[in-house]
């Protein structure tokens, strides 16, 4: 049955990867979590799921948080100082959904580069790095990296690409953080270890409530004192937890049973790109689905992107997020079968032709 207005319930949802509800099983791991004082470090399913992480990531330790977000301003935090600068790609996450909060929480200013798919090069960072000003110029701390980058399509950084990345912020004295919310669509696609991904970085945290399916959570990891000064900032700005190991049982159940089955997901994304490709008015080129995002215009629909929103739910059932300027994102995940990205072609053909 279709959804008769724009606030229905849809019946195929393509709006982002964090719309994943909790499978059986991990209904199950959630209700039969063994729980402690999260905040006193006594929760033991917190503690493993932080050990799994650390080990997955090859550091140290790592440290649970509420959110992704929460995961980037606490390393911002620690590295950063007032008034301090941090060097990002021009699309960065933290520099546009974040609410402000390298300004807000930690009185950082941003540099931007603009590079190509949310990604860039060590020459492009080396372009601008700021020569020492005494007490004049602020101070760089940081080069944040987003794998894989959201406004870049789902685009997954090349190895090499970080490692020459992370040599010039060395050679700069910076650190380097890696903004991993969906790091594991990117390992998955690649076959590359997350641990390689994460080793150029002195910090790096996965996000469980996008590609893992975790209704709430990531994990944030680096060294041994980068968690310790990280966990004094968890609890000012709000993150202490109790008896947590409810919420974090779904992480661990993620790890052990969602990553592989990510690579279902980036099929469907490619299905559905090419599917796209074939409807006359929109523009999309499927050898840029690297993972499970699938950007698209349709400008030359006739529509815009919020009209053509409004009549795919509306008429069809089926929620793609507009991004504005014609733009469109359709996000596979867990939730989404190859049959709903079949109908989900036919429903986008059907808005098409009116």
């Amino acid at each position: 049955m279709a959804a008769n207005s724009v606030t229905a319930t849809p019946r195929i949802d393509l709006y982002s990867d964090t719309v994943t509800r909790p499978t059986p099983g991990m209904r199950k791991a959630i209700a039969e979590a063994e729980v402690g004082n999260e905040q006193a470090r006594e929760d033991p399913t917190v503690n493993r799921l932080c050990e799994m992480v650390a080990e997955l990531l090859g550091k140290e330790a790592a440290i649970f948080l509420p959110s992704g977000t929460m995961c980037n301003e606490i390393a911002y935090r620690v590295w950063v100082d007032h008034g301090e600068e941090i060097v990002l790609e021009e699309n960065s996450h933290a520099l546009h959904y974040e609410t402000g909060g390298p300004a807000a929480l930690s009185g950082a200013m941003c540099r931007t580069i603009r590079g190509r798919r949310g990604m860039f090069t060590g020459a492009e960072l080396e372009a601008v790095i700021r020569a020492p000003q005494g007490w004049h110029g602020q101070r760089q701390r940081l080069v944040s990296i987003e794998n894989t980058a959201n406004l870049g399509g789902g685009a997954i950084w090349p190895l090499e690409q970080i490692e020459d990345v992370a040599a010039v912020a060395r050679k700069h004295g910076l650190k380097l953080h890696l903004d991993g919310a969906r790091l594991l669509n990117a390992v998955v696609a690649s076959g590359i270890p997350a641990s390689a991904y994460a080793a150029p970085a002195d910090s790096a945290w996965i996000d469980l409530s996008k590609g893992l399916g975790c209704p709430v959570g990531g994990v944030l990891a680096g060294s041994r004192d980068f968690i310790e000064q990280a966990w004094r900032f968890k609890h000012q700005f709000g993150g202490a937890m109790r008896q947590a190991g409810i919420i974090a049982a779904a992480g661990v159940y993620a790890l052990e049973n969602h990553v592989e089955r990510m690579a279902e997901d980036h099929t469907n994304a490619r299905l559905l790109a090419e599917g796209l490709a074939g409807i006359k008015g929109i523009g999309i080129n499927p050898n840029e689905i690297d993972t499970n995002m699938v950007y698209f215009t349709v400008g030359g629909t006739g529509l815009t992107e919020q009209e053509f929103a409004r009549r795919l739910l509306a008429d069809h059932g089926v929620r793609i997020g507009p991004q504005g300027k014609d733009l469109m994102r359709a996000v596979t995940h867990l939730d989404v079968s190859r049959a709903d990205i079949e109908e989900a072609i036919r429903a986008c053909t059907a808005v098409v032709k009116g």
